[in-house]
């Protein structure tokens, strides 16, 4: 992907069904009681907060502070020893303003930054033995920089909003020709519908997975979005059940055959996405939104692409993986104008890192294999996910130094 100028675009405002969430916020955190009523310590004008999950004897969830006052804030999650807690969210009245997934017990401390407005938050750690905790920001965040580089920041998030809409818009249109596909019962027609609509909300996942249905609890998996279109079987709720593209991509590959039920997936599938899509051109971004939302898609690769699982079942693990990084460049791409003021040294070492991640996906891919890559089976993860891997994590190593940078740019 080239890093010239992004496209010109228009704004939007920020997330979630049934209300529009403060200007301020979009944030993550932890459960469970916390130390004191103010943050660790601040520096350079961020706040900073602890989140430890652990699991002896019971899965539990410690914030070091349930009080931080209005601004940035870097929040840094360690799973030590939990294995019934891998993720964190962040809820004010039953909308989910962001999360934290896949932290495994033993993985290096994740850390995002985020800038918060005062009011009333919940932190949900879903598995711990205390699931929800009282977190409250106090006071009001001080007024946007004028600098020059915040300034070109500010302007590469407005117009980040269009490439969002852009890639669920369209994915609308190849959730409807996997739909079509799969009524016409054509299986292999299906098969290669299904590896053409992948690719859209892996781009923009970390963008546009906190939505709830009206109606539902954040903490409900029957009305969260994301559950309902991306769901893994790893991360199956009995209580809800499977639904859609995974649910339709089992059916596809692991039984080879088109059923009723398939049917009726693809269809529920396509409602959700369109209903989706009517709901992402109310968000709005901030530049550690852009930030956060490229580091967490490469946390995806490396907890769920190159282990095999996203694509259990049709094994094209690698275009979503590709998508991921594409998103990620992307989301790079318009921050990289106030970057390259802020900080030049990362900012080109981030450019280096996403060539080389760019010229090792080429090596992948195969015209006549679905969705434009080879077969991500069992040999090819263990010829190459250790090469892939290594190079992901080149990359976002210096990505996951930026959100704090722009937060107080």
């Amino acid at each position: 992907m080239p890093f010239g100028d992004p496209k010109p675009t228009r704004t939007r405002s920020v997330l979630l069904i049934g209300a529009i969430a403060t200007a301020t916020a979009l944030a993550l955190a932890g459960c469970s009681t916390g130390g004191g009523p103010a943050a660790d310590a601040s520096s350079g004008g961020v706040n900073h907060v602890k989140i430890t999950l652990t699991g002896d004897g019971s899965d539990s969830c410690a914030v070091s502070t349930q009080k931080v006052p209005a601004g940035p804030v870097t929040f840094t999650v360690t799973n030590k020893s939990s294995t019934g807690i891998t993720e964190v969210e962040l809820l004010q009245e039953q909308k989910i303003l962001g999360e934290k997934e896949n932290l495994a017990p033993g993985l290096a401390a994740a850390k995002f930054t985020v800038t918060l407005g005062g009011g009333k938050y919940q932190v949900y750690c879903p598995g711990a033995t205390k699931e929800l905790t009282d977190f409250t920001v106090t006071g009001k965040a001080a007024s946007a920089s004028n600098s020059s580089a915040a300034t070109l920041l500010r302007t590469g998030a407005k117009q980040y909003a269009t490439y969002v809409n852009d890639q669920v818009s369209t994915m609308v249109d190849t959730t409807e020709a996997l739909q079509t596909a799969v009524d016409s019962g054509d299986l292999t027609a299906a098969q290669t519908a299904y590896a053409k609509a992948r690719p859209y909300y892996e781009r923009v996942e970390s963008d546009v997975d906190g939505f709830i249905k009206p109606g539902h609890k954040a903490t409900d998996n029957a009305g969260n979005l994301d559950y309902l279109i991306d769901m893994r079987a790893s991360n199956l709720d009995p209580a809800v059940g499977w639904h859609g593209y995974h649910a339709v991509e089992r059916d596809l590959f692991q039984a080879g055959k088109i059923t009723a039920s398939t049917k009726s997936l693809a269809a529920e599938l396509t409602a959700n996405v369109k209903e989706l899509n009517t709901l992402v051109p109310k968000l709005g971004y901030k530049p550690e939104d852009l930030a956060n939302g490229a580091a967490g898609l490469l946390e995806e690769v490396q907890s769920e692409k190159v282990t095999g699982e996203e694509e259990a079942f049709s094994h094209i693990d690698l275009v979503d993986l590709a998508a991921n990084v594409e998103g990620a460049e992307e989301a790079f791409a318009y921050m990289r104008p106030g970057l390259t003021k802020l900080d030049p040294a990362i900012t080109k070492r981030i450019v280096t890192q996403f060539a080389a991640t760019d010229a090792l996906l080429d090596k992948y891919r195969d015209a006549s294999g679905l969705g434009g890559y080879i077969t991500y089976d069992a040999a090819a993860k263990a010829a190459d996910a250790n090469t892939i891997s290594q190079q992901i994590q080149a990359l976002q190593d210096p990505l996951a130094q930026l959100a704090e940078k722009v937060a107080t740019a």
